[in-house]
């Protein structure tokens, strides 16, 4: 009987796939299951939209993308954080409190540079 070496299994095309299948079902969790993830898609679909709508050049839709994309990494993580700090501290604990302000503050911030993307992209067309 043969062996695994589980270290040669770990890059097999049988565990990379997997790692793909649970990285899919985090994210169909992820916008199931929370409703900023529902109102960032919308976004999405509406600077996509306006995008086409607008032609805008090859390198504006890599900022559009990297955008849209740093919003919803920031928001995910955000989401692991609170959830995991959830589990870990149920009851009310300051710490855990300043973890999810922090958390918030970074979806804020990528939220504010998304939006100044969307605005050197879209206002220079509108103008």
């Amino acid at each position: 009987m043969k062996k695994s070496n589980k270290k040669s299994d770990k890059h097999s095309f049988r565990y990379q796939l997997r790692s793909f299948i649970f990285a899919f079902r985090g994210i169909t969790i992820f916008l199931v299951s929370e409703t900023k993830a529902i109102i960032h898609l919308a976004a999405a679909i509406f600077v996509i939209v306006a995008g086409i709508y607008l032609k805008i050049s090859k390198t504006d839709w890599g900022l559009i993308i990297f955008a849209i994309a740093l919003v919803f990494v920031t928001e995910m993580i955000n989401t692991s954080f609170e959830k995991l700090t959830d589990q870990i501290k149920p009851d009310y604990n300051a710490e855990a409190e300043r973890i999810k302000n922090i958390m918030a503050g970074a979806v804020l911030v990528s939220a504010m540079a998304a939006v100044a993307i969307g605005l050197l992209v879209v206002l220079p067309k509108l103008i």
